[in-house]
């Protein structure tokens, strides 16, 4: 019996002692897997902590550059509305210098116009031939029309006008800043050309002044007209 009970004690024994082991085993086991766990868990919470940083760094860089590139497009939006105003103003001049210089007759221009014709009108021998023949004022008459209505440039038989220049009549011809021309008087204006007609045939205007005098009085549009500058002293 004693035998007996001592055998089971010991089996007892050794089984106990087994699932000790393994308790302890798997304890052990399980405690490592935990640690394991934990560390990696912290090793990805410091890479995330890092990464949100140098997120956060780059970032307030943007907005650091941003901010440098807003100030630069306003520096930059400045110095063209400077460059335009300027450019605006030196059209304007460029504008005005050209106009001076239609003015004084010193380029050569071309572009639409009219001609008109002054020539004399036929007289018999025992009328007086001054009522027949073209003199200065009929011609001033039409060249101060003509530059009321817009004209830009203005010449008589060829000679331009400018600024200065002068008319004179001497008998026959007319003279135009000292050069004597004949009859017909041919003189061309450059401008828009119904504006320049209609103003020359105004009722009881220029061409009906001038053709009471009985002139012969003709216009005619042209496409083109060429102009050559003003040469000489008078330029």
């Amino acid at each position: 019996m004693k035998r007996r009970k001592k055998g089971k004690y010991v089996v007892f024994s050794l089984v106990s002692l087994s699932l000790g082991f393994i308790i302890a085993f798997s304890y052990s086991q399980s405690s490592k897997k935990d640690a394991n766990s934990l560390n990696i868990s912290d090793r990805q919470f410091v890479m995330a902590n890092n990464l949100r940083k140098q997120i956060l760094l780059v970032q307030d860089k943007n907005r650091e550059l941003q901010k440098d590139l807003y100030d630069k497009q306003e520096t930059v939006r400045k110095y063209e509305k400077e460059l335009s105003e300027e450019a605006e103003m030196y059209s304007s001049l460029a504008e005005e210098t050209e106009k001076y210089r239609l003015f004084l007759g010193k380029v050569k221009v071309k572009g639409p116009g009219i001609e008109i014709s002054l020539e004399d009108g036929e007289y018999r021998q025992s009328e007086d031939a001054n009522n027949y023949i073209v003199h200065e004022h009929h011609v001033f008459k039409v060249v101060n029309e003509l530059y009321i209505a817009g004209a830009t440039a203005i010449s008589i038989n060829g000679q331009r006008l400018n600024h200065n220049s002068y008319i004179v009549c001497n008998g026959p011809v007319i003279t135009v800043d000292g050069n004597p021309y004949p009859a017909p008087f041919i003189i061309s204006a450059l401008g828009d050309t119904d504006t320049l007609v209609s103003a020359l045939n105004i009722s009881g205007g220029v061409r009906d002044q001038i053709v009471n005098d009985n002139i012969v009085f003709s216009i005619e549009k042209k496409k083109q007209i060429i102009l050559d500058p003003v040469l000489g002293e008078s330029s």
